[in-house]
């Protein structure tokens, strides 16, 4: 079942934009605690080939290694911090929806799958590369699928394993738009994988989030039709079962994208498609997803939100079609700041004393975050 038209295409500035696009959720590393950092929220738009609608994901694996990608299938990468971006792969009929590097070489590539955008064909939901995003493997299924990927976390963890501790990545891509709702995992590095139905738990799924190799949540609509509040699950038996830890209790709504600064705060993106309400909405939680509150971003109906990235509990963003926004006092209040509109997902990448913060959306954009005495800023 799809989302009726008003709900899948809205049009900004004569520009047809996309609005059920990528979500992918990313633990965003804790920020150290001195010094402190100083935010201007002066924002540079950066140099890439243009694009007509929104692009939906950025991943960095490095402070100069990073990617992004389009509906048009084409994967753009660059090795020196988003200064310059080269195209490194192309392939029409693929919607690359979301993205999550391990390292300089490898990574996923979450495809939206077809019967919902207009000239995807692609039925792969999930690639790999091992060779920085130029050559794309579909990843093994065992004869098992998702109808498609809106969501990538990665997520790099330690086991004991015969007496030594081991590293080793737990992998879970989610989706989607429109539904059906499944998930990928891998806790295995990626050498093999699982696939959890999630049609009787959710309508779509738009992001995921998971803590530890058994705990996670997601982020996602009630429904796929009208009706569709928005809703988060949560998981401690790696998705075997899922417990409803919140749910809106507003009909034609969506819990779009979320961020964790940290294993315990986290927030969340609530999408309206009520074009009489004017009250747009977050949700935040302090005990790592098993309560949430609601707690209000702005007054104006055409503020339909997607990304969200916060750099500690405190300080964070979120993207809308009316702009960006910014919150210091961890989402007691917003302000507006100059991020383009439709900004679907924030990345933050650290380099020592150094920080970036990437937007990427109708522009992509970076935000270089100075340290230095908080009374200067």
């Amino acid at each position: 079942m799809k989302l009726p038209i008003n709900m899948r295409t809205f049009f900004l500035s004569g520009a047809a934009i996309a609005v059920l696009t990528s979500c992918a959720s990313e633990t965003i590393p804790p920020a150290a605690t001195s010094p402190q950092i100083v935010l201007s929220n002066d924002w540079q738009t950066l140099d890439t080939v243009a694009y007509r609608g929104k692009r939906d994901d950025i991943s960095f694996s490095t402070p100069t290694h990073g990617w992004y990608g389009t509906g048009k299938g084409d994967l753009y990468a660059t090795t020196d911090g988003g200064n310059s971006w080269q195209r490194v792969a192309s392939k029409p009929g693929t919607f690359i929806r979301a993205l999550g590097f391990i390292d300089e070489n490898t990574g996923f590539i979450g495809n939206v799958g077809t019967d919902y955008y207009p000239g995807v064909t692609d039925e792969t939901p999930l690639y790999r590369t091992d060779d920085g995003g130029v050559n794309w493997t579909p990843v093994e299924l065992g004869g098992k699928t998702i109808k498609g990927v809106c969501a990538i976390d990665i997520l790099e963890s330690t086991r004991i394993y015969q007496g030594k501790l081991q590293p080793r990545t737990v992998i879970h891509a989610a989706g989607r738009v429109g539904g059906p709702t499944g998930i990928i995992r891998s806790v295995d590095n990626g050498k093999t994988w699982s696939v959890i139905d999630m049609q009787a738990q959710a309508g779509m799924i738009l992001d995921v989030k998971f803590f530890d190799e058994m705990t996670g949540l997601v982020f996602a609509s009630s429904s796929r039709g009208a009706d569709n509040e928005g809703l988060v699950l949560r998981t401690e038996d790696g998705g075997q079962t899922w417990t409803e830890v919140y749910k809106s209790g507003r009909n034609s709504e969506l819990i779009w994208k979320a961020s964790f600064p940290d294993n315990k705060t986290g927030y969340a993106t609530v999408q309206s498609y009520d074009k009489e309400r004017a009250q747009q909405l977050i949700i935040k939680t302090t005990d790592g997803g098993k309560s949430w509150r609601e707690l209000p971003l702005t007054e104006n109906a055409g503020a339909r939100q997607f990304g969200i990235g916060f750099l500690d509990a405190k300080r964070g963003w979120v993207g809308t079609f009316a702009g960006g926004f910014y919150t210091d006092d961890g989402g007691e209040t917003f302000q507006p700041v100059p991020i383009a509109p439709g900004a679907n997902k924030f990345r933050v990448v650290r380099n020592g004393a150094e920080t970036q913060v990437f937007a990427i959306g109708t522009k992509v954009q970076k935000l270089d975050i100075e340290q230095g005495n908080p009374s200067s800023g």
